[in-house]
């Protein structure tokens, strides 16, 4: 016979006496939520159950658990846990434990109503997204598949792809309210125990209500909270956690997050895709180059622009002084007022692209940009050049393959198109000033920002800037000061210089 209490006045206050005010207490909050269920099993004189019906998978609890239970006399708690085959059981009269478990979607087990000694049986219900392809770093060649919501599913991708003993997980909570599971990876033997010892001592730290994302780990954990320029990377690849963990690097994963955080970077892994190690290793270099152009090119074309025609039109050419003086002849506009237009309407597109469906989005930002550009072109209120200018500029801005970098990058434009209509030339170069001693200052987990180029390691250039073949890549980073240097065995190495056997 099952009887069910969700309210306390259905019981019988004399029989359900608890000697411990606490804990009669954390029953008292259990029982206010209406999900929450209590009977007694098999008979009126059995055991008493207790569990959250959101959280625990009832198939496994009357298949696993009570069909168990009814076949067999009346047990203590002990031999009733050798009796039940599940794992990770636990028998404990600890509060804390009590609550952590059952809020996790275990089943609780009392002897008596007036035990304080409970039996803890794991029965989760588990609610998973399918792995899916990644959306942000997607490639055209590579794995396919994308973590997911589940910590214990993303670990599984991980241990797949790096079977070693020496990868190890430690696991902690954060968030008094949301207790969210955290995970920190890293491979001993290789990482630098310094950084996993920061890292530890920072999530321990955090003192906040509700952790929902890794991304609020990220803004917690970094060595200067208040910069615009991202330290961690966040990654939703598997292969690219498991490719930097093999580095020296260490990976963050949060239940309930479809991504991850790496570290420590440098500001060259911002500008560097995941894809330009599935292409020969020249062609990943071009395209690495490429792209550290085009941002340059996204944040200084609009400001030399302004800088030029405010202050310095003497150095434009001859052949091209006719085209600016015949697009800005009609502009009642200064080059300044005109570039924030321009800039701010393309964020806005932007913007609006990003919050709408993704097949309206797309059509909203091509139609828009059309639309718009061409008529305030024929309106008068910017210039055809200024508007090739932007529309180039954006364009470039897409290539960063890191989302958190393009962000400051879109931002760091303003400051410099305002230094250029103050200085000129000279605000351009100031305000790159300013930037780069930022830049040198910084750093991620404690190591150098700005390697390879401050402090100058040549051996690091093997894959930064450029990006040698595998073969060239013997030693890991120097930057991450890792315990063991060497990726490419010795007696391998020497395999791979002996000649073919037509030579």
């Amino acid at each position: 016979m099952v009887r069910f209490f969700k309210d306390k006045r259905e019981t019988d206050s004399a029989s359900f006496q608890v000697t411990s005010k606490d804990f009669q207490e954390l029953l008292k909050k259990f029982k206010a939520s209406n999900d929450f269920l209590t009977f007694q099993f098999p008979n009126d004189d059995g055991y008493i159950i207790s569990y959250f019906n959101s959280l625990v998978s009832v198939q496994q609890l009357h298949e696993q658990v009570l069909a168990v239970m009814s076949n067999q006399p009346k047990k203590v708690l002990k031999q009733l846990k050798g009796d039940i085959p599940m794992e990770d059981m636990k028998l404990t009269a600890d509060l804390k434990d009590i609550q952590r478990l059952v809020l996790d979607g275990s089943i609780m087990i009392q002897y008596k109503q007036d035990d304080e000694m409970c039996l803890l049986i794991p029965c989760v219900h588990s609610v998973k997204r399918q792995i899916s392809t990644p959306e942000s770093e997607y490639t055209v060649v590579g794995s396919k598949e994308a973590f997911v919501e589940s910590l214990d599913s993303n670990l599984n991708l991980i241990r797949n792809r790096l079977p070693t003993p020496e990868l190890q997980s430690k696991e902690f909570r954060v968030g008094s309210i949301s207790q969210t599971r955290i995970a920190v990876l890293y491979i001993d033997g290789v990482v630098n125990q310094q950084i996993i010892k920061t890292v530890i001592q920072r999530i321990e730290d955090i003192e906040y209500d509700t952790i929902v994302d890794i991304s609020f780990v990220s803004q917690m954990i970094t060595d200067n909270r208040n910069s615009m320029f991202p330290q961690l990377i966040d990654t939703e690849r598997p292969d690219h956690l498991a490719s930097v963990l093999s580095e020296g690097k260490i990976g963050i994963m949060l239940d309930g997050s479809p991504h991850a955080l790496v570290g420590p970077n440098t500001i060259i892994s911002f500008f560097s895709s995941f894809e330009d190690y599935f292409q020969i290793w020249n062609l990943g270099t071009s395209f690495r180059l490429i792209r550290l152009f085009a941002v340059l090119f996204s944040v200084l074309s609009s400001p030399l622009y302004v800088a030029v025609l405010t202050y310095h039109y003497q150095v434009i050419p001859t052949d091209l002084l006719p085209i600016l003086i015949s697009s800005r002849g009609v502009i009642p506009f200064p080059p300044i007022l005109e570039a924030i237009v321009l800039e701010g309407t393309i964020e806005l597109l932007r913007e609006a692209a990003v919050r709408l469906p993704a097949k309206v989005g797309s059509t909203i930002g091509i139609v828009g940009g059309i639309v718009i550009g061409s008529a305030a072109v024929e309106a008068g209120f910017v210039s055809n050049v200024l508007l090739m200018l932007v529309a180039l500029a954006a364009l470039a801005s897409f290539t960063v393959p890191i989302y958190q970098i393009s962000n400051t990058i879109r931002l760091i434009r303003f400051p410099f198109l305002i230094a250029a209509q103050l200085y000129g030339l000279f605000g351009i170069a100031l305000c790159s000033a300013f930037i780069l001693s930022h830049l040198l200052k910084l750093t991620s987990l404690g190591s150098p920002y700005l390697d390879p180029l401050y402090p100058l390691r040549i051996h690091d250039f093997k894959d930064s800037l450029i990006r040698l073949p595998f073969s060239k890549q013997k030693k890991r980073p120097q930057f991450l000061r890792t315990e063991n240097p060497l990726r490419i065995r010795k007696e391998a190495e020497k395999r791979n210089t002996r000649n073919d056997i037509d030579e």
